[in-house]
């Protein structure tokens, strides 16, 4: 299949190395060029702008930064739908808004294009092994053209609803995700008189009621950052929370909800940033807060 990507960060330059590793033409555009080395040196051919990248290509994969960045890649001067793209099928899986989505679907159907949501659960490991978890927004007959390609992508795929549907579950699961990098930090603070070695300490919580699944999962990363080691390269940082918390709080005030433990999350978050941490993987975050 004739598959381009738009958006080369982390995430889209694993499944860009996870696509061609299956046998795929890819082809990649990055609003900075430099990030486009990667799936470049996977085998992906690289163009100048969007609108020559949905040209080239029968889908179009976009993971993008945010809403902003999804108005710039799509609807400018050079954008994806910029040019001819009747019958043309687009997965997009940024995390942002439903209503960011609803209006880019109604987008793509005026251009006689197809679109189907699918933000996912997973980090830049499972992306390159096609292990991530979908959170599809569609209609039943789009998402019967898009699930060959899915499937490649992801090891379960949930049909949630329409589109729009797929950016809130994606939002709702995030948000305890989040909260949980800072609890546990307050959690680990509660234990510094103990002196427990950190491997310990996370093991311990690890195995009761006390830690989330991603502790299970990254626990011998999140050990390391309490010892102060080296974790290696951020996959979710602070920044990329902050964005998600911001969105989760606007679509909640859009439905006449409050959210005041993400609130409260985000405040921390936003004067962590601030001392100039907004880059640190969510792993580093409870070390940061447990001081």
């Amino acid at each position: 299949m004739n598959i381009g990507i738009a958006g080369t960060g982390r995430m889209g330059s694993a499944i860009a190395a996870r696509l061609i590793g299956l046998g795929h033409t890819v082809t990649v555009w990055n609003r900075t060029p430099e990030k486009t080395k990667a799936a470049v040196a996977a085998g992906a051919a690289a163009v100048a702008t969007p609108a020559e990248l949905a040209s080239a290509v029968d889908v179009i994969i976009t993971i993008l930064t945010n809403a902003a960045a999804i108005d710039a890649v799509y609807y400018g001067d050079h954008g994806l739908l910029a040019g001819e793209v009747k019958g043309k099928l687009f997965i997009e899986m940024s995390t942002v808004r439903p209503e960011t989505e609803r209006a880019l679907a109604a987008w793509v159907a005026k251009k006689h294009a197809q679109l189907v949501e699918c933000p996912v659960g997973g980090t830049v490991g499972p992306a390159k092994e096609g292990k991530l978890f979908g959170l599809v927004g569609a209609d039943a007959m789009t998402l019967d053209r898009a699930r060959p390609l899915l499937e490649q992508m992801c090891r379960r795929i949930e049909h949630v609803g329409p589109v729009g549907a797929g950016a809130a579950m994606k939002l709702a699961i995030n948000l305890p995700l989040i909260v949980f990098w800072q609890a546990f930090g307050e959690a680990v603070a509660l234990t510094k008189p103990l002196g427990m070695d950190p491997a310990r300490l996370v093991e311990i919580f690890s195995d009761t009621s006390g830690a989330a699944t991603v502790l299970k999962n990254r626990g011998a990363a999140v050990a390391k950052a309490l010892a102060g080691e080296d974790t290696g390269p951020a996959s979710f940082d602070l920044d990329a929370m902050r964005k998600d918390l911001r969105a989760m709080l606007e679509e909640a005030q859009s439905l006449g909800v409050e959210l005041p433990t993400a609130a409260r999350v985000l405040e921390a978050f936003d004067r962590a940033a601030h001392a100039g941490h907004g880059g640190i993987d969510g792993v580093r975050i409870p070390a940061w807060v447990s001081g």
